[in-house]
């Protein structure tokens, strides 16, 4: 809301409730079930507010394929045809991307080498015309993608 201007109820019930479905599936449905989670998200906050929660929802991953490449695919897929979804991500991305700085140990590494090759899908995305934000908020996500690049590059080896 405040560096985004985004005023739209359900875009910023989506973005408080964008990890829900990933970290309590059971504490949400009877069955545990990402489905039966979003279902729930459905009715309690309406299928508009579920389908935000499900287009940044990371899927579970196939166990045989690099589980970074699955997520760089599906976000790339999943936030292209839904501009909402695609600041909710930017935001949680940045967030994430930018407050790197403060882990450290193995974690650093790992979360670097999983966010480091979405940097260039997100400005791609975030550029595309309809992506339903002012010129300066863009360019903030723009600005924050540069920066949480900036500090990838200085956590990953070279060649990453």
């Amino acid at each position: 809301m405040s560096h985004y201007g985004v005023r739209d109820g359900d875009v910023i019930c989506a973005a408080l409730l964008h990890d829900a479905v990933e970290d309590h599936a059971a504490d949400l449905a009877q069955d545990g079930t990402r489905t039966a989670a979003l279902a729930a998200l459905a009715e309690e906050f309406g299928p508009r507010v579920a389908g935000l929660v499900a287009a940044v929802t990371n899927p579970e991953y196939a166990p045989d394929r690099d589980t970074h490449e699955q997520y760089r695919v599906h976000v790339a897929e999943s936030l292209r045809g839904d501009p909402w979804a695609r600041v909710i991500k930017a935001s949680d991305f940045t967030d994430n991307g930018v407050g790197l700085i403060h882990t450290t140990g193995p974690r650093l590494h790992k979360l670097a080498a999983k966010y480091a090759p979405l940097v260039p899908v997100l400005q791609e995305l975030i550029a595309l015309p309809d992506t339903p934000l002012d010129a300066p908020a863009r360019q903030r996500i723009l600005a924050q993608l540069g920066q949480a690049a900036d500090r990838f590059a200085a956590i990953l080896p070279a060649g990453g």
